[in-house]
């Protein structure tokens, strides 16, 4: 048998790795037409299309396809509505996201210890549970439903000033100035002058637009703090203004009162809204398990799809304290880091750790050879390996089996196949793969 590996991922140099001692393989980083035709020209098995773009991914499936229109290939596409049109156009294909393959491996240990795998379908939750000797055992359940209470709950929650974005902060400082400076003046004006209430706060309304002054007769202290007030409520309008523009032209992540409104326990926080973080949120808002998204930058490329998808999103850092007390680490059933990048997803556990040191923390790996490997980040919290999970998807289907999930026991990496049983997948190691490291491409962004 021959196989075709297209990318230069490390889900690709994995899979490349495992199968080169028990085959043939062709491995193309960034392939022309050209190449795939010389490869293409001589019997393949099959092929797998392991790239970090969707463009490129669909590139690639069409070229293969064209060249070879029955070979079976494997492709990795993040996008439903693309993965679903390549589905309809080549049937031969196997289409799946990483992301979407390793989400229920991560949201399993989120919500559970002994979890290892959790998905939703229709109206019934599989799950995977580690067996009494080491092995997973699968079982089935109802799905989780929010009592009417929760629901009700969850329908008013409404988002302490603290933990608002910047914007609305700001534009709550100005509003609560605002309203401060025209209870005070009213107050003077009822209180110590016996002004009538109505006619009093008219006058406070005209020194808090600042169309005019106080009323006269009311002794030279009330006229300083009208001059005062008037131009205290210019720097609060601003405020406010600032806050109004930033409220209405940048994207709405938080809601300030419903269900997109930071949730206050028993909720998972997701570190990184990258590809991986928007599913995992996605699986456990459909497991009826409150969430809250933690992303560092603003412009990050899947916050639209988290925002269409209705996940609450903060902006911040998540080594930092007083982002994590914002968002009540020590009330949360877990932390998931899922970041990129595996030294980011450990200084967020070490973070997490000193901050609440009973919280169940869940890592992403498979990126750093260090993280990944060594067994001394155990007691920082529970690691998956997404490029073995990835790696494994690929070999399972390469086999001839259709794999409907992959999972990490105790005793290795499994196979979830689609007539429901288990089997154990063999992957190596990532730094086996025979052929060289090209040079970064800044074309290949991490997702």
């Amino acid at each position: 048998m021959t196989f075709l590996i297209v990318g230069e991922t490390p889900a690709a140099r994995r899979v490349c790795a495992t199968l080169e001692a028990r085959c043939a393989i062709e491995h193309l980083g960034a392939p022309t037409d050209a190449e795939l035709a010389r490869v293409l020209a001589a019997p393949v098995t099959a092929a797998a299309i392991l790239v970090r773009e969707d463009v490129h991914a669909l590139r690639y499936a069409l070229a293969i396809a064209h060249l070879a229109p029955a070979l079976r290939q494997v492709v990795t596409v993040f996008d439903r509505t693309m993965a679903g049109q390549l589905r309809s156009l080549l049937p031969q294909c196997t289409v799946f996201s990483p992301a979407s393959i390793a989400a229920p491996g991560i949201a399993g240990p989120s919500l559970d210890p002994e979890l290892l795998w959790v998905q939703a379908h229709d109206d019934q939750v599989r799950q995977i549970v580690s067996g009494a000797n080491g092995t997973p055992d699968v079982r089935h359940a109802p799905p989780a439903r929010p009592g009417r209470r929760r629901r009700i709950i969850r329908a008013f929650r409404w988002n302490h000033p603290h933990q608002h974005d910047t914007g609305t902060r700001l534009m709550f400082l100005g509003l609560f100035g605002l309203l401060t400076v025209l209870l005070i003046d009213w107050a003077w004006l009822v209180l110590a002058a016996h002004h009538d209430p109505t006619g009093a706060f008219l006058d406070a309304a005209r020194v808090v637009a600042t169309v005019g002054p106080g009323p006269t007769g009311t002794g030279g202290g009330y006229a300083i703090w009208s001059g005062l007030a008037m131009l205290a409520t210019i720097g609060f309008t601003s405020i406010f203004t600032a806050g109004l523009i930033d409220r209405l032209f940048e994207p709405r992540l938080l809601s300030m009162v419903g269900s997109r409104s930071v949730p206050r326990r028993d909720h998972v926080i997701v570190v990184g809204m990258g590809q991986l973080g928007v599913r995992l949120c996605e699986l456990l808002l459909n497991l009826g398990v409150p969430v809250i998204g933690l992303e560092r930058s603003r412009s990050a490329r899947w916050l639209p799809v988290a925002r269409g998808l209705g996940i609450p999103v903060v902006i911040g850092d998540g080594t930092e304290r007083s982002v994590l007390k914002r968002l009540r680490l020590d009330r949360c059933r877990s932390l998931a880091a899922v970041g990129s990048d595996d030294l980011d997803n450990l200084a967020v556990a070490v973070a997490a750790t000193a901050v609440a040191p009973g919280t169940r923390v869940v890592l992403r790996a498979g990126e750093q050879e260090a993280i990944a490997e060594t067994r001394s980040l155990l007691p920082l919290g529970v690691i998956r390996d997404v490029t073995e999970l990835a790696a494994a998807f690929v070999i399972t289907e390469f086999g001839g089996e259709a794999a409907a999930g992959v999972l990490t026991a105790a005793d290795g990496t499994y196979a979830r196949l689609r007539s429901g049983a288990v089997q154990r997948v063999t992957v190596a190691a990532r730094d086996e793969c025979p052929h060289p490291r090209p040079h970064p491409c800044p074309h290949h962004r991490r997702a």
